[in-house]
Formats: C-alpha cells, structure tokens, sequence
C-alpha cells in the first residue's frame, strides 16, 4: 500500500521534513522555518551523562514539542501512540497507510539502510507513505535524498532501539478539523512564549544558561575524548549538518523571523530579526573551530569555540529579550 499524492521533498532537519510532509497532505503548505518557528523550537541543551561517550549540543527544544507545538497553536488533532510491543506498532502505523494517511514516525537512525553515517540517534523523525511485503516508503531530509525506502526489519529495529532521546515506537498524525487561525494571530504567541522558555530554563544546562556551561566545557572536551579526532570531527558535522546544536536553527528562526516581519508590524520583531542575522554565522564558526581542532589536535580551535559560546550566550539572551517584548509597544 502507496499513498498516492504525498510531496516527499526532504527539508533540512527531520521533525519538520515529518511535519510538512503530514500538514501538506492535510491541504496545510507552510515553510520549513514557519513550522519551526510555530512549534516554537529554538533552544539549546547541554548534556553530559556519565554513560555518554561524549556531550551532546542540542539547539532546539525536545523531540516532537515542534509538533506538538505548532497542533496546538493551529488547533489541530495530533493522535500519538507508543508501545513497548513491536507487532502493535506495525498495526498502528499500517492501519493509518491503509486509511490513506501517512505517519510520521519517531526511531534510531542507526539502524535505517540508507544511512550511510551510523551514529546513535534515536530522536529522529521520519514521514512513511507505503510499504510493500520487504519494505518501507518515508520522506527524510534532503541530506538523506528526500524519498527513500528501508526494510521493514530496519525499522522495526529504528523504532523498537533503546537508549537516549528513544521513544517507544512513536507514531502519530495529524487532522484538520477546523479552519486554523490565520498566521497574523498566531506568529506573535509562539515567539514570545519560545522567549520565555529559552530565557527561563528550569536547569543550567538548558537555554542561554546551557550556552554558556557549552562554552566552559568545550575548551576541555580534548581530554573528555578518548578518541578526540572522531569525537570533535562528528561533533562539528552533527552541529553543521545535523542541526544539533549549530547554526541550521539559527538560520531556520532568523528566516522564521524575516517571514514574521512581513506579516506583523512590529519594530522589536525586526531588531530580533537582525540579532539573529548576526548571531547565526556565529555558530559555524564554532563548529568550524571544533572540526578543526580535531583535524589538527591544536587545542587553541577549542578555546576560541569557547569564546565565541560565551559571546552567543549573552547575545542570544538579548535576542531573545527582545523578542520576548513583541506585545510591549
């Protein structure tokens, strides 16, 4: 069983290349950044678990709050289901293919075939569309090449992993069930409450307080590796690429922020506009410094990305500052 119809263009980061596939099929064709921006999902975490083989950046908020998020704001149904049982994940995600409505899925990535990088993940985010008797139809990212299939041992094994940042085979979709409010009514709520969460972190190692706690343990993560060419290498392409903590969401929400402006008149809207303009390169020089340090072995990379973190930390909470007075004028 095919869904017919399904756009299966990948964007640049999972959870939302899962959302637009899941909101266009419901008759809903938002940008990439739009999505990001409603589910409001900037942010950043620093985490450093004694089982961790090294720390992890992340620069958004948790796996499926941009969904969650964004449902909320536009009034939609989201329906989610986790089981511990393999065999009634299948029925749940089949069931959903055979009504005609694709899923999007929460797995590893490790375990799916056309990963060539295999490297624990188990937040990613995938939209399936069809399977066959040997295998799965999903949209991924445009990095993965947008459609892609696996076999359905892979996935069985991608949505049943255990470990960090895992769910218990996830699945879920989204209905329409009313006309969503228009995005002039909307835009405004989402940035100030992702303000607020961002200026407002429960823990040190969450939001600009996590920059800054990134930006005092990155000048040693050379001795926190046991292997630091691959650890600071994969490091800065994840940041990069893999938007886990660099500059792919700083460029999603500056471009969120320049759709805003276009809709919504408001001068502490274009100031958080341009912060973030700025802000964004900023963290591809990071990631470059800590590729680098791990190509060469030159410590000096790690102490001028700790420089420059402790620099985004305070320019990222003025940002946000700023875009948390939206309503003040």
């Amino acid at each position: 069983m095919i869904i017919e119809g399904v756009a299966t263009a990948g964007g640049q980061h999972c959870e939302t290349t899962a959302l637009g596939v899941l909101l266009r099929h419901e008759g809903i064709d938002l940008s990439e950044p739009m999505l990001f921006g409603l589910g409001e999902g900037l942010g950043f975490v620093y985490w450093d678990a004694r089982n961790m083989a090294f720390p992890f950046l992340g620069g958004r908020n948790k796996p499926t709050a941009i969904t969650r998020n964004l449902a909320g704001r536009l009034g939609l149904t989201m329906h989610a289901k986790e089981t511990t049982s393999v065999r009634t994940a299948w029925r749940n995600i089949a069931a959903q293919i055979d009504a005609g409505r694709p899923v999007g899925l929460q797995l590893d990535s490790y375990h799916l075939d056309y990963f060539t990088t295999k490297v624990h993940f188990g937040a990613h985010f995938v939209a399936m569309y069809g399977y066959d008797d040997t295998h799965a139809y999903l949209v991924d990212t445009a990095q993965q090449s947008g459609a892609v299939t696996t076999t359905l041992k892979s996935l069985e094994m991608a949505r049943n992993e255990r470990g960090p940042m895992t769910a218990r085979n996830l699945s879920f979709t989204l209905a329409v069930d009313a006309t969503p409010p228009r995005l002039s009514e909307v835009v405004g709520a989402a940035i100030t409450s992702n303000a607020h969460d961002f200026l407002n972190p429960p823990i040190a190692n969450l939001g600009h307080r996590g920059i800054h706690k990134a930006a005092g343990a990155v000048a040693k993560w050379r001795t926190r590796s046991v292997d630091p060419r691959q650890d600071l290498t994969l490091a800065a392409s994840l940041m990069e690429h893999g938007g886990t903590g660099g500059a792919l969401f700083r460029n999603m929400y500056r471009d969120f922020l320049a759709q805003c402006s276009a809709i919504v008149d408001n001068d502490n809207l274009r100031i958080g506009h341009q912060m973030y303009c700025e802000i964004a390169p900023l963290w591809t020089e990071v990631s470059r410094h800590i590729a680098t340090a791990g190509e060469t072995g030159d410590e000096r990379h790690l102490a001028d990305a700790s420089a420059i973190l402790f620099d985004l930390a305070d320019k990222e909470r003025n940002a946000m500052q700023t875009l948390a007075n939206i309503h003040a004028e």
